[in-house]
């Protein structure tokens, strides 16, 4: 009897969630793609086609293969934090979804993508809200620990000479090096010596993985960082080395992270002009990175957006409210 009482009112509730879950749905893709088109209207599309025409296909297949197994290892990233968290969703689920965010953390930022886009699609498949924090926690401490020690040896080994205007010299970047891989290695050892298994950064509590899992944390990231150098490397001339076109990106990603520029349009595009530009001539390249983006950030992009937006309208028809009243 009180069930019989009380089920007008919850479907009632229930019509009213559904219908505030569509609108922040609308909302929140309202924001993205103010964002993309923000992000991607400062591009100047003929030259991009210039850049692409002057590319053999024997040159960009290689590349495009180099790229599809970055954002494999980059969407395993997601699998480690699956096995984190103990969430219940599929592997080819989680790489979807960690694909999706990657992208979208690529061209538009880490808060829409990496943060709100994973929150959205993994709450909507019934993961909560603090398995999806640590599988984004998984995600970011894997690409730096990895990018610590890779980039710390970098510039341990061979420091590139950066402009005197930078306020960094050789001896310099040797030191922050040096301070960048023991900081990576420090996490290898936490996660294999202390028996305290949580630490507590900035309030929050972060568990400490095992030492085998750190290890494979830091093996998927070099390996990414290491592909995405060689990625590079392919569409700049035989002169310049895979070391080079490496330590360029190392520094480049630290540039534009700290610039807090989406996608980094521009920053990285100087940090190679200034570091390669004696080596082969500016506008070669230039033309070079403007190929790595529409290779690795706007054809994945739109591939995507495409993707997202398929998701969200079969969302929708899930949310409907006659949806619901057809489940009770």
């Amino acid at each position: 009897m009180t069930s019989t009482v009380h089920s007008p009112q919850r479907s009632k509730r229930q019509v009213r969630w559904s219908v505030a879950k569509r609108v922040a749905g609308l909302a929140f893709v309202a924001i993205v793609v103010v964002l993309i088109w923000r992000s991607l209207s400062g591009i100047d599309w003929n030259e991009v086609w210039g850049a692409l025409k002057s590319y053999r296909f024997v040159t960009l297949l290689p590349a495009i293969g180099l790229a599809c197994l970055s954002f494999t290892l980059h969407a395993s990233f997601d699998l480690l934090g699956r096995r984190y968290t103990g969430h219940h969703l599929s592997a080819w689920r989680t790489m979807l979804i960690a694909w999706l965010a990657y992208v979208f953390n690529l061209n538009v930022g880490a808060m829409i993508g990496g943060i709100g886009m994973r929150l959205r699609l993994y709450t909507r498949s019934g993961v909560s809200a603090s398995q999806v924090a640590g599988v984004y926690t998984i995600a970011v401490v894997t690409n730096w620990t990895g990018y610590m020690i890779l980039a710390g040896l970098m510039f341990v080994w061979q420091p590139p000479v950066l402009p005197k205007s930078w306020g960094i010299s050789p001896w310099l970047l040797q030191v922050i090096g040096a301070g960048m891989l023991v900081s990576g290695v420090a996490y290898l050892v936490a996660c294999a010596t202390l028996r305290q298994r949580s630490i507590k950064v900035r309030g929050r509590r972060f568990r400490l993985p095992t030492f085998r899992f750190a290890v494979m944390q830091t093996v998927l990231s070099i390996v990414n960082w290491v592909t995405l150098g060689t990625l590079i490397n392919l569409l700049l001339p035989l002169q310049v080395t895979v070391p080079a076109a490496l330590t360029a990106l190392l520094v480049g990603a630290v540039a534009g992270a700290l610039a807090h520029i989406p996608a980094g349009i521009g920053v990285l595009e100087s940090v190679f002009v200034v570091m390669l530009g004696h080596v082969v001539p500016e506008s070669t390249v230039v033309a070079a990175l403007i190929c790595y983006r529409a290779l690795y950030y706007l054809l994945p992009m739109v591939i995507a957006t495409a993707v997202y937006g398929c998701m969200e309208l079969r969302g929708a028809r899930r949310d409907r409210p006659d949806a619901i009243g057809s489940n009770p």
